[in-house]
């Protein structure tokens, strides 16, 4: 495929089985750049449950133990770090950004709200946690054209390349 011009918005990227097109400037990303940018983001996710940690730690020596059941969202604070950094105004988490990829929703090209990145996120967690369920998800990225993976196609998302 060549690079996209300037001039090149009205070409479509058409994939086998894809209902919506992409145009041009979406051009797919690699299972590879996904793959790297999520190793990074493990390790931006655990900074930030750290903060988190320390955060309703001393919020809850401020409320005499009250604070401390705020514990119950540490589980939950890779969905909330993808939902704050996907569904906000850069499309992609940190370890995206530094892979040159984010998210877009590709019917109309546009960003992403807060709730289909949480969503997203979880199901991805969820994929990776099961053994069956990840070589599902990564086998639709391996078959299709576009690379989009189960659960971006669930959700009728993909993952570009930046411009």
């Amino acid at each position: 495929m060549q690079n996209p011009q300037p001039g090149d918005a009205e070409q479509r990227y058409e994939a086998p089985g894809y209902t919506a097109s992409l145009p041009i400037p979406f051009v797919r990303a690699s299972l590879g750049a996904r793959t790297v940018a999520y190793l990074l983001d493990i390790l931006f996710i655990f900074g930030f449950t750290a903060l988190l940690t320390l955060l309703i730690t001393v919020i809850g020596v401020v409320t005499f133990g009250l604070g401390w059941t705020l514990f119950a969202v540490l589980p939950a604070s890779g969905v909330i770090y993808s939902a704050i950094t996907v569904g906000g105004a850069k499309q992609s988490t940190i370890g995206q950004r530094l892979m040159g990829l984010r998210v877009v929703a590709p019917e109309r090209g546009g960003p992403v709200d807060f709730i289909s990145a949480a969503v997203h996120a979880l199901l991805f967690y969820v994929a990776v946690s099961t053994f069956l369920l990840w070589c599902l998800d990564v086998a639709f990225g391996l078959m299709r054209a576009d690379r989009r993976l189960g659960h971006d196609l669930l959700l009728g998302l993909a993952v570009v390349h930046a411009r």
